[in-house]
């Protein structure tokens, strides 16, 4: 296990000790037990999950089939004077042979599933609950709204984590904060990977209130000063809101993205996206129309956006292309044979320009085997018009938890 992160997580684990203890007071009176019995009540938690993915993409001659085991094992002890500690360790292991670029392990002859083995420390955080505010210091999951601009990419079998200091305040039928200081990502490709983190100064601001019920207003602010990948850092101000109308759905956003830090790069793009959501019998359906804009040639950055949530699950637009994008989707869902069946169509074009990126076809199928085994196969096809190449992707993966 490669352990190089662990001196810099423990100094954030200590400020995070230090910040919430001036708070330890105003628990003592609701908390009883002691510090052994907390450790003594905590629970360990074992995930496993396998995948098989397929990629056949033009222009590389070898199809990729990537084999691989996540095992994930956490232990969570029990609350002493509101402070609870976690612990996640994941080992991502390729079973049989390894055709596929992993992006480490040199296999250049296959296209790219970045899923590298590896063992790592995938959180390990100090939590302190008060009630309405809670304070997390070290390693930690931070999903923000639908994960567009800060999410954990946890389709990957490495997930991305963050180590900092987060601060969350409020409660759903109220007002909630949500602000991070963040000083290092931990990303998807692993740490023998020359892209395995993002270092530098990253402040994430969220606030939400519920304007009524079944309606949600939000707004952010996230601030990128990178250290090792100077061209993502970007400063980004947006709202978003989520309606329910009954029969339909609603969510709209914008966001304005400008440079920032030690960026060489001189841009102020937009965000848009429209989308509604409605249940036709038993199929429920989207169509959505978002735009990644552009500017002086650069495009909308999210570099720590969940981005397979988002513009095919053939990740052909994992960088926004100089000329932005606009993406045009409709989606349908419904039950099946105790699961879930869903199919959804994109249509990618340029936003500064008059290109046709391509077309994809989207097609998942998911249902609870047991009560603790589930299973997913997912199909994705992109047909490439004037961005990228033709892609055909599979995948067949069967999730445990215990």
């Amino acid at each position: 296990m490669t352990m190089q992160r662990l001196p810099k997580l423990t100094g954030g684990l200590l400020l995070g000790a230090c910040s919430v203890i001036a708070l330890q007071a105003s628990a003592q009176d609701t908390e009883t037990g002691s510090f052994t019995e907390a450790l003594k009540s905590g629970e360990v938690g074992l995930n496993l999950r396998y995948r098989v993915e397929t990629v056949d993409q033009e222009g590389i001659d070898e199809d990729a089939t990537a084999s691989t085991l996540r095992t994930r094992l956490n232990w969570r002890s029990g609350s002493y004077r509101g402070f609870t500690g976690f612990l996640e360790l994941d080992d991502v292991t390729a079973v049989g042979n390894d055709h596929y670029n992993s992006t480490v392990n040199g296999e250049f002859q296959y296209p790219v599933v970045a899923d590298p083995e590896g063992t790592e420390v995938n959180q390990a955080y100090l939590r302190y609950n008060g009630g309405n505010s809670v304070i997390t210091a070290g390693r930690q999951r931070i999903n923000l709204d639908s994960q567009r601009f800060v999410g954990g990419v946890g389709w990957r079998q490495n997930e991305q984590t963050y180590d900092g200091l987060r601060y969350q305040y409020g409660s759903n039928d109220s007002l909630q904060l949500d602000y991070s200081y963040i000083y290092r990502v931990n990303r998807i490709f692993g740490e023998d990977s020359f892209n395995s983190d993002f270092d530098g100064d990253i402040q994430l601001l969220h606030a939400a209130y519920p304007l009524a019920e079944g309606h949600k207003l939000s707004g952010f602010a996230y601030n990128l000063d990178l250290d090792n990948s100077v061209n993502n850092s970007s400063r980004t101000y947006g709202l978003d809101y989520k309606g329910n109308f009954g029969a339909v759905k609603a969510n709209l956003s914008y966001a304005l993205q400008t440079d920032t830090g030690d960026s060489p790069l001189d841009y102020s793009a937009d965000y848009y996206l429209a989308e509604l959501g409605a249940d036709l019998g038993p199929v429920s359906t989207k169509l959505g129309y978002e735009v990644l804009g552009s500017d002086n040639g650069v495009g909308f950055k999210t570099p720590l956006a969940t981005l397979h949530k988002f513009q095919g699950f053939t990740d052909r637009f994992l960088a926004t292309p100089a000329d932005g994008i606009e993406d045009l989707y409709i989606s349908g869902a419904t039950k099946i044979a105790g699961g879930k069946l869903s199919m959804a169509y994109h249509n990618f074009e340029a936003n500064e320009a008059s290109a046709t990126y391509g077309r994809e076809w989207n097609l998942s199928y998911g249902r609870k085997i047991t009560e603790d085994i589930s299973a997913l196969v997912k199909y994705a096809s992109y047909n490439a018009d004037e961005y990228s190449v033709d892609t055909d992707k599979f995948w067949l993966m069967v999730t445990a938890n215990f």
